[in-house]
Formats: structure tokens, sequence, C-alpha cells
């Protein structure tokens, strides 16, 4: 089993012992590169995914020794429209759980694109534009899409922020992911941020466990660069790394055993 990066592959991948193994590992990279960027520049901006995918890596972050998390101004990178504003299936609020409420960041920029989601989009992207973001930390769809770009998506989007329909394969990973009881209850439409503005960034991060992302990250890393695969963006990102664990990389079998460092 690799434990360490494959660096012939497009984009570096690691295959973790199991979820929790790469959890641990995905957040000790994160928290390097983060009291680096603090050492170097004296702040961070970062975005997350909200995900059960992330849940591992945030626990893990969270406990992470030496992080002056006073200095991190946290984005996160989709939400749904339509929920109700105390439904615990909107992004910001597992966030919340999972992070924003256990270390004492410096700002955080919820989502919270109800009333007006255009305006609302227009809002958030210049609050992301106020300086560079140095890091995201994201996962990839069981269709292979980034936060809720689903294919085909655009890779030369001229915006940051935009509100998209989801596809019915997205909604249903939302119910296999255990979000939803059932697909009428997975909204239709969200607020996402763009392939072009999560590419934009210093670093990636990218933690994908789970044996029905196997597909998704086999077209993903060793597929064709296509709109039809949005995650295969990730392999143009000078600095993106890759989580796996056993069951997600288990269409990587040949790349597995072949020029591993």
């Amino acid at each position: 089993m690799q434990s360490h990066f494959a660096q012939d592959a497009k984009v570096p991948y690691l295959i973790a012992r199991s979820r929790k193994d790469l959890g641990t590992r995905a957040a000790a990279d994160i928290a390097a590169e983060l009291r680096a960027c603090v050492a170097k520049q004296g702040s961070v901006r970062m975005i997350f995914a909200a995900a059960p995918s992330q849940a591992e890596m945030l626990a893990a972050l969270i406990v992470e020794p030496g992080i002056d998390w006073k200095r991190v101004t946290a984005f996160h990178m989709d939400e749904y429209l339509g929920l109700s504003q105390d439904a615990p299936q909107r992004f910001a609020s597992w966030l919340d759980r999972h992070l924003f409420t256990h270390v004492p960041f410096a700002a955080i920029h919820r989502m919270q694109p109800d009333i007006n989601p255009e305006e609302f989009a227009e809002h958030y992207s210049a609050a992301l534009a106020e300086a560079p973001i140095d890091i995201v930390c994201c996962g990839i769809g069981a269709n292979g899409h980034l936060a809720f770009n689903d294919p085909p998506a655009e890779f030369n989007d001229v915006k940051s922020v935009k509100i998209v329909s989801l596809d019915e394969a997205c909604r249903q990973q939302q119910v296999d992911d255990l979000c939803f009881s059932s697909l009428e209850q997975v909204p239709v439409r969200a607020l996402t941020l763009t392939v072009p503005r999560l590419l934009a960034s210093g670093s990636i991060f990218c933690c994908v466990p789970g044996s029905m992302k196997s597909e998704a990250v086999r077209l993903a890393l060793t597929g064709p660069l296509s709109e039809e695969c949005p995650a295969s963006a990730l392999r143009t990102h000078p600095n993106c790394k890759v989580y796996l664990d056993p069951d997600s990389a288990a269409g990587l079998a040949t790349e597995r055993t072949s020029g591993a460092m």
C-alpha cells in the first residue's frame, strides 16, 4: 500500500492505510502549510469544502499544534439554495459543527445567499478577491464535480461565484452520504465557487475517501483533461496534492504498482 506521494502521476497522490489515516496525513500537511504561510506573510486565507469526505481531516486539523488560527480567514466553497436557515444540511452549519466553532478564526465568511442569491454571489466574489487565497481544502464528487461544478464544468468561467443547477448524480450523492433521506429533499440549486476561482490559490489539498469516488478519482487523475470530469482540472494546478484511501484508490491499481516513490 502506497503511503507516500506518487510523483510520477499527473498530480501527486497519496494512498493512506485507512480513511482515518487519510485525514491525519492530510491534516499534517495542511497544518505545515498554514504555519509556513503565517510565518512568511502573517496571515492566511483559506477555502473549505463542507462534506463528510472532509470530516476526518478537519477533526485532525483542529488539534494540530502550533497553528495561530487568529491569523486565518475562512471561506467555504458552496451552499444550497432553498433550505431553511436552521436546516442541518446547510454547509455553513456543517462547517460550524466540524470546524468554525472549534478554533478562533480571525474571520469567517459564511455563505448566506437566501434573500438575493445573485447579489450575494457578487458580494462573496468581492470578498474573495480582496487578497490572494492561500489554501483550498476540497474533495471530488462521485460525478467528478469540484465544489458544485457538475459536469460539464466551465474551465474558463469568467465568474468567481455563481448559481448552478445540481444534476441528479450530484443530488443522489447527498443521499448516499446520508445528508438527506431522499432525493426529493435535496435542493436543485446552489451557489458555488467556480473552477477558475478554486484554482486561483496557492495550494490545494484534496481529500477523497470512499468507494463511490473510485471512478471519479481514476478519471480525474489518469483520464483526459476534460470539462466532463471537472476534477481533472486539478492537474493544471502547480501545487495540488490528493489524499486517497484504499477504497477511493481502487481504480488506480495499475498506477499504484508502477513507479510509486
